[in-house]
């Protein structure tokens, strides 16, 4: 049955494939800033020395900082930009442009050094970083809207796996090019690795169909419907594809009478609107307050925190995180996404990461690692390794994916865009400020970092997760009746009014068809 679901659904699973590209991009970028700045030889070539020779601490923190946040500093305007664009312009050709967009930024970056100092390195991420933005609010958005309910959460959930994947990529790069590498090819072997990926994408997206919804919501039924059939391998006059088309037409000829002409202040604070527009900023708050940005980003950083010293050592430790992530995002997506549901697996997923978090910060509080220079970690670092390894198992279950699945699930097609907008700055302007503050932090407040963390795992994240409503196994045009923006009658009666029209619709073609035969 997992098998005819995989081949029925095959040309969805590719698409996703395909837009998640950029979604790699994403992971890749924001994991790949943290290991460069920690090389010693990039610092020394970038203003970190004191006036003794040696690394300012201070100065490496502003880099560090720098160079990871101006990235969420130009993906928060990318995805704030992602809105109108994918409004007028559609999904597909969006994608494609702002793809474009980050081969300027990541070729920027890769040709740093030398005269082309610092501001060559904080343009590109800032260039790339606009477009990793708007690429990260259209892409859920588009395979949210392209895939069908059964395993939409499945396929969409693929973004943390994407994600993972980038972030992985980035940590085992850094890792090979500290011990093979000397020169500027330690920052431009891992910058110039990015245009792979995005070309991968850019050239992909020629290849895939435009979202039905989108097509649906401009009037262009006839190719949203020649697009579904399409997507789910069934003929035209499909039961299926016509009642998926008709669902589709029913929300949006709601939307269309019940907010006519009033624009974006209905679309933000209209009828059950307002509460999905809070949900999915809160949403992403408290996702990059979590922790775990903090540790992918600098990880290299954080695991020397806990006793994992030398650029080798740390690294190792990283890529190895960097497995364990992408191996739990892929086992939870595939085996229990669908299963556990959205709620259950926020609740399970906040109080795990709050309890390894108060175990790892009590371990450092008494167990701080040795200050004599030995590279080989003690038994006490690699205890606090393992809960970074376990702790990262349940973010992967819960709090890394279903964010992204969460706001894809509860906005109406007209309002999806915006919704997925905000959604993404706000991920984006928390990630800035994490991203910035991190380094800091992490000096100041030693074991303490980890027992703030913890507090919001539990104190804010699991009593968010036990508020918010469950939308497994519920269709995009349900989650109306969910917020209340349509009673469930209502919606009922209009699906069905919609799907005697097209079956009027289809009989009328039939007749016209069977009269030019017998001509």
């Amino acid at each position: 049955m997992a098998e005819q679901s995989f081949f029925k659904n095959s040309r969805v699973y590719w698409l996703a494939f395909v837009a998640y590209w950029g979604i790699v991009l994403f992971g890749y970028d924001t994991g790949v800033g943290g290991g460069v700045v920690s090389q010693n030889y990039f610092l020394e070539q970038f203003g970190a020395l004191a006036s003794n020779g040696k690394i300012d601490p201070k100065k490496k923190d502003d880099i560090s900082s720098n160079v990871v946040a101006v990235l969420q500093a130009g993906a928060f305007f990318g995805a704030l930009s992602s809105a109108p664009m994918s409004a007028r312009y559609g999904r597909k050709y969006p994608l494609i442009a702002y793809t474009l967009i980050f081969v300027v930024g990541a070729i920027l970056q890769t040709i740093s050094g030398g005269s082309r100092g610092l501001g060559y390195i904080y343009g590109g991420r800032v260039i790339a970083g606009f477009g990793i933005g708007a690429i990260s609010a259209i892409a859920p958005a588009y395979v949210s809207e392209c895939s069908p309910k059964e395993v939409r959460g499945r396929i969409t959930g693929l973004f943390q796996i994407m994600v993972a994947i980038g972030v992985m990529l980035s940590y085992f790069i850094n890792l090979g090019v500290s011990l093979h590498q000397t020169g500027a090819k330690i920052w431009r072997i891992p910058f110039g690795f990015q245009l792979v990926p995005a070309g991968m994408m850019a050239i992909g997206l020629l290849f895939v169909k435009e979202s039905p919804r989108w097509l649906a919501s401009r009037g262009r039924n006839t190719e949203a419907l020649e697009n579904i059939a399409y997507l789910r391998k069934e003929p035209l006059d499909s039961e299926s594809v016509l009642y998926e088309l008709a669902e589709i037409e029913a929300a949006i000829n709601e939307e269309r009478a019940a907010r006519q002409g009033l624009g974006l202040r209905e679309a933000f604070l209209g009828k059950g609107n307002f509460v999905r527009f809070f949900i999915a900023f809160i949403i992403f708050l408290l996702q990059q307050w979590s922790g775990q940005n903090s540790v992918s980003y600098y990880a290299p950083q954080i695991f020397q925190s806990i006793g994992y010293t030398g650029t080798a050592n740390s690294l190792l430790a990283s890529g190895i995180y960097g497995i364990v992530k992408v191996v739990a995002t892929a086992l939870f997506v595939f085996l229990l996404v669908e299963s556990l549901g959205r709620k259950l697996s926020l609740v399970i997923s906040s109080f795990g990461m709050g309890v390894l978090f108060f175990i790892l910060g009590s371990i450092l509080k008494t167990h701080p690692p040795p200050t004599d220079g030995s590279t080989d970690p003690p038994v006490a670092s690699k205890a606090m390794a393992a809960m970074l390894y376990i702790y990262v198992c349940f973010y992967s279950m819960g709090w890394g994916p279903l964010p992204w699945v969460y706001v894809s699930d509860i906005f109406p097609t007209r309002t999806r865009h915006y919704g997925l907008a905000c959604a993404s700055a706000s991920q984006w302007l928390w990630n800035f400020v994490v991203s910035k503050v991190t380094p800091t932090l992490v000096t100041d407040l030693g074991y303490k970092i980890f027992l703030m963390f913890a507090t919001i795992n539990i104190a804010g994240m699991g009593v968010f997760s036990l508020l918010i409503p469950e939308t497994k196994g519920r269709s995009l045009e349900e989650m109306d009746v969910i917020f209340g923006s349509v009673s469930a009658d209502k919606r009922r009666a209009d699906i069905e009014r919609q799907e005697r029209a097209l079956e009027h619709t289809a009989q009328d073609t039939t007749s016209e068809k069977s009269v030019h035969q017998k001509v």
